[in-house]
């Protein structure tokens, strides 16, 4: 299918971008194009101006600052997969990054696209969720930043206002003694996580769970964060029995999406096995 008539700008800098997105109601930013393309083609989005920002030069790169990576909105999947900075220090966006679709999407998709797009089955969502990331955005009003636990309010819907665009995403280096995994099982066809986890395991000295985070993509709305679960493994000696036993025990899920594919309580289901494998894992690279 076609999508239907649009006008096209490019933007240059982000205050053009910004200056553009005033000036015409209704209008969306294109960077990567691999989600919004598709559904434009399907008629489900007929926006009438595209503001292309993907030359934009000041909105791509890694930067290590002060324990934490600041990541430009248009860096590429390809490029996190890559990225020896985000490997060392925060591996887990760089395995997320890498198992996103196919090299072409890798190559041209971005982590700000993919944020702002806020498909219930996209892989970073629930890694910067993870990492209690913060998202950089900037607006006619100036700069801002929202949590990560604040920014995906619904299905495809964030705190991102029509006239902003989203700049970065700011994630902590991890630790030593940290460890970090996200496993998904997905859809064959579309790559999309029917049950994406991602988990953050940090150790004390006498090797008992210091902290530890548990989100998931795929199975409901927004990423969900496990809170029960990650509450109930503070403080433990974190052993196999003992993270079977809190998922199995503390992992709730009252609203899971369901679909042709993969029903709400299969989806609860895949959860649990995968909650328990990314958490060993997890562990086991904290511990090496």
């Amino acid at each position: 299918m076609y999508p239907a008539r649009f006008e096209y700008y490019r933007a240059n800098t982000l205050q053009e971008a910004i200056h553009l997105l005033q000036q015409h109601s209704g209008a969306k930013l294109l960077a990567g194009g691999h989600s919004l393309i598709p559904i434009m083609k399907l008629r489900l989005a007929q926006p009438p101006v595209l503001i292309d920002i993907g030359r934009i030069s000041e909105l791509s790169g890694v930067m290590k600052t002060d324990g934490r990576l600041r990541i430009g909105s248009l860096t590429t999947h390809a490029m996190l997969a890559a990225s020896e900075a985000v490997k060392k220090h925060c591996p887990i966006l760089a395995e997320a990054a890498g198992q996103i679709a196919d090299p072409a999407v890798r190559n041209k998709g971005t982590i700000g696209g993919n944020l702002a797009h806020a498909d219930p089955g996209s892989d970073l969502p629930a890694v910067t969720l993870a990492l209690d990331g913060v998202i950089h955005i900037t607006g006619r009003d100036g700069d801002r930043q929202v949590n990560a636990s604040d920014f995906f309010l619904d299905l495809l819907t964030t705190d991102l206002k029509p006239e902003e665009v989203l700049t970065a995403v700011e994630l902590p280096a991890l630790e030593e003694r940290t460890g970090s995994c996200y496993l998904k099982f997905e859809h064959p066809a579309s790559g999309y996580a029917v049950c994406g986890a991602a988990a953050i395991v940090a150790l004390g000295g006498d090797e008992s769970c210091e902290r530890a985070g548990l989100c998931f993509n795929g199975v409901t709305a927004t990423p969900y964060r496990a809170s029960a679960v990650t509450e109930a493994l503070a403080g433990q000696n974190l052993e196999d029995a003992t993270i079977d036993q809190a998922v199995t025990e503390h992992l709730s899920i009252d609203d899971p999406m369901g679909d042709t594919y993969a029903s709400g309580p299969y989806r609860v289901e895949l959860a649990k096995v995968y909650s328990k494998r990314a958490l060993k894992t997890a562990r086991d690279r904290a511990r090496s």
